[in-house]
């Protein structure tokens, strides 16, 4: 069942810092909101925070607050906005939204709302979004959000395991390892697992269709050692647009300290197109050991790669 928003209240407001005024429509373009001080070249072109924040920010503030009074361009009411995530698309009569931001860091003494009350909604429920389509929005209009929806999958290179001689474990943990990190960050996802052998052109097939079908992640596991099958890297690296070399250099350097055979894998990093791929040796222990290190950064790469500076 898809969810909508009604738009409330669309407000303006032509300096930074004070709040802004209903007005009967609003013209989107590609800055954001005509007329407005917060338009232009960047990721937080337009802003929104719904009536259940206003509702409960009230009876914090013991008075009625107006739509507009938070400096949100667009006042909307369905849903807790807050709980969507960046990548999530409001999309409307000619009109659609791209989220980029959940919260902002606060002004402080510079927010009209704070210096009255002491305390602002803004920096923990509103949220901040670009415009993907241009196109005007008034008071009783819907939008619908479409969640963004992260692809997965999952490949593991194994003669053996393909065979049926033994049980792959190496892919299962990859697997839910990626998926323990995308439900702690609560996005949407889904994931697929494939065993295939050590095959330069089996591996090189799932790739491409892989590409082609817009999957977000790839982790592969197996083929990365010096073996006459190991061929992953081979086959990976020529593909890849973009390496990122230093997340498997660290890797290599941390544990190959202790235990230098560490040191031999020959695993790759790197945005194939629009599709981030890992590669990872096959034992269960270098898979937790790799995750480890590559989730913390998975999540700052990913907005990165859709233009927003979350640093």
């Amino acid at each position: 069942m898809s969810k909508r928003i009604k738009v409330l209240s669309v407000n303006i407001s032509t300096q930074k810092g004070t709040i802004k005024e209903p007005v009967s429509a609003i013209e989107l373009t590609e800055i954001g909101v005509v007329g407005d001080a917060h338009s232009g070249e960047w990721h937080r072109q337009v802003s929104l925070l719904g009536k259940e924040s206003f509702d409960r920010f009230s009876v914090q503030a013991n008075r009625e607050i107006k739509f507009g009074e938070f400096a949100e361009n667009i006042t909307t009411q369905g849903i807790e906005l807050f709980n969507t995530k960046p990548g999530d698309r409001f999309v409307g009569a000619g009109v659609e939204l791209e989220v980029t931001q959940i919260g902002k860091h606060c002004h402080g003494d510079s927010c009209a709302i704070y210096r009255e009350v002491g305390n602002c909604v803004m920096p923990k429920e509103g949220i901040f979004a670009r415009v993907l389509k241009s196109g005007k929005l008034k008071p009783g209009d819907e939008l619908e959000l479409v969640p963004r929806i992260y692809k997965i999958l999952v490949i593991t290179l194994s003669d053996r395991a393909y065979r049926g001689v033994y049980e792959d474990k190496s892919g299962p943990e990859a697997a839910r390892l990626a998926i323990s990190f995308f439900e702690s960050i609560k996005w949407d996802y889904t994931i697929e697992t494939v065993v295939i052998p050590d095959d330069e052109r089996m591996l090189s097939a799932h790739l491409a269709k892989a590409k082609n079908a817009g999957i977000d992640l790839i982790i592969t596991t197996g083929g990365t050692g010096i073996g006459p099958k190991d061929i992953t890297p081979e086959v990976v690296k020529p593909l890849l647009d973009k390496e990122i070399p230093g997340i498997m250099e660290m890797i290599r350097v941390k544990y190959g300290a202790d235990k230098p055979n560490a040191l031999l894998s020959r695993g790759v990093a790197g945005l194939m197109g629009d599709t981030f791929i890992y590669t990872l040796p096959g034992s269960v222990k270098a898979v937790k050991e790799y995750m480890e290190e590559i989730t913390k950064t998975l999540k700052h790469l990913y907005l990165m790669k859709m233009g927003i500076d979350s640093h």
